[in-house]
């Protein structure tokens, strides 16, 4: 009864301060979205509310979307056994794939290991020092240039190098290598809202009073926020009061079901269609029918990935951490244009990018150029993207850069909040369609291509040129 009288009392919260249109005196400024002030002012503002799909699953209709998904999924499983017992004449089950994929698991383990002892200590020791001795210093821009030299070049050592040097020399597969690599932009994400956070109001406390104490930083705090689903740091935030070990339970279990899933997606729909597809001759006809076929492929790697990760993973982590905001994406499925789908898909991101990349340059660049600011936070997103892609699968082959950076940014401006008619958002759903396949498909003939005609003598150019353009066997 408890848990449910303050989800309702925090809803109804949510939905009065949302419905406030200009800002009121009524309102308390804490609960305000965005302020009237500054760019720097405007801070995101953590509310108790639950993921959109939760909400969603409690209506039949849209409950039966979810269950003709596990159909499917069953489906993948009696076919697989099937044809074991039609071509082998006993149950196989063999997999090869997934157990090659999260390969040296072990390697993946230390090294997480190291990663989160250095963010944990190191960043909080510099920032806590800095803080207690940065009021009391007579060279303070001595003291700030020394640590802050210090802080880059261990981040760079140890956040930066150190992640890329492990994925290459223990030669990780691309799941393991993965998740070193996404878990080293997330602690360099989550280090930056530390600091980014925290060093002005340090600086804005001291210039009040010199004699003041600075704010002590709380390391329990910094722990909670490493771990916690989001990227933009504050002290605390809305708690939810009490662990449902059921629903975590639940979210874990559909979570394996849908690496399971795009595991028999692979097994079944990509690997023997692309498998070969290098051998043959290349033609414009062959790439046209391999990028459609993998339409329906790519497409459901997309939606299993999102319900996976975004819904069932990050859930599953703010229920146990009690992590009360969980508005981790909206309704991206119902978007009519790409803007509106990049603010949606993934709101953990967007959050960090828009306040700490997009905000920040505006102020820097004093609200002026905001269509190349704009442009600018594309690259970056697209290049960070390209970068673990490049990584986990041993190739440089910029087609999500392209895609994100060039078509992206396109579809972007072209397709608006200007345009609401629902055409759109079947014109949204056509793109990704296309665009989902057109990645799939060539990731995939790059792969095997790789495998099938290595590179006899590695050289810039050979490294950096695709090798399915040229694979002939």
């Amino acid at each position: 009864m408890n848990c449910h009288l303050r989800t309702l009392l925090d809803k109804a919260m949510t939905e009065a301060v949302e419905s406030y249109t200009k800002d009121d005196e009524t309102v308390p400024s804490g609960l305000k979205k965005r302020s009237r002030g500054s760019l720097t002012d405007r801070k995101k503002v953590f509310l108790h509310r639950a993921s959109m799909l939760d909400e969603l699953m409690e209506v039949d209709h849209f409950r039966t979307i979810y269950h003709m998904f596990v159909a499917a999924l069953l489906v993948f499983v009696i076919s697989t056994v099937a044809v074991d017992i039609l071509d082998q004449g006993r149950l196989v089950l063999e997999f090869d794939l997934l157990f090659y994929t999260f390969g040296q698991f072990g390697t993946v383990i230390w090294s997480w290991i190291c990663l989160f002892l250095y963010s944990l200590l190191v960043p909080y020791k510099v920032l806590s020092f800095w803080g207690s001795w940065y009021p009391k210093s007579k060279h303070k821009l001595l003291l700030s240039t020394c640590l802050g030299m210090f802080l880059l070049v261990s981040q760079t050592c140890v956040l930066c190098i150190f992640p890329i040097y492990v994925v290459n020399h223990y030669r990780l597969p691309p799941a393991s290598s993965f998740i070193v690599l996404l878990e080293q932009v997330r602690f360099l994400m989550k280090i930056y809202s530390f600091c980014r956070e925290t060093i002005p109001v340090v600086l804005q406390d001291e210039s009040k009073e010199k004699n003041a104490k600075m704010p002590s930083l709380s390391l329990s705090s910094y722990l909670y926020f490493l771990f916690c689903p989001t990227l933009v740091y504050r002290d605390s935030y809305p708690r939810t009061p009490c662990i449902r070990w059921k629903y975590v339970a639940k979210n874990f279990a559909q979570f394996l079901g849908g690496i399971f899933f795009l595991y028999f997606i692979m097994v079944t729909l990509c690997v023997p269609v692309f498998k070969n597809l290098s051998k043959q001759p290349f033609s414009t006809k062959t790439l046209v029918l391999s990028i459609f076929h993998a339409t329906l492929p790519g497409t459901f790697v997309l939606l299993i990935s999102f319900f996976a990760f975004l819904h069932c993973w990050m859930n599953a982590f703010a229920e146990m951490l009690r992590f009360a905001d969980r508005m981790f994406y909206k309704d991206w499925w119902n978007s009519k244009s790409f803007s509106n789908y990049y603010r949606t898909w993934n709101v953990i991101v967007h959050d960090w990018l828009y306040y700490y990349a997009y905000q920040d340059l505006l102020w820097l660049l004093k609200k002026r150029f905001r269509k190349g600011v704009m442009l600018a936070v594309f690259l970056i997103s697209a290049t960070v993207h390209e970068y673990v892609l490049t990584m986990s699968f041993g190739f440089f082959y910029p087609v999500m850069f392209c895609l994100f950076a060039f078509f992206g940014v396109i579809f972007n401006f072209m397709m608006n909040d200007k345009w609401t008619s629902p055409i759109w958002n079947v014109m949204l759903w056509t793109f990704l369609f296309i665009g989902q396949g057109i990645q799939l498909c060539l990731y995939c003939q790059e792969w095997y291509a790789q495998i099938h005609c290595p590179l006899t003598e590695k050289t810039f150019l050979g490294l950096v040129t695709p090798r399915s353009w040229s694979c002939r066997l």
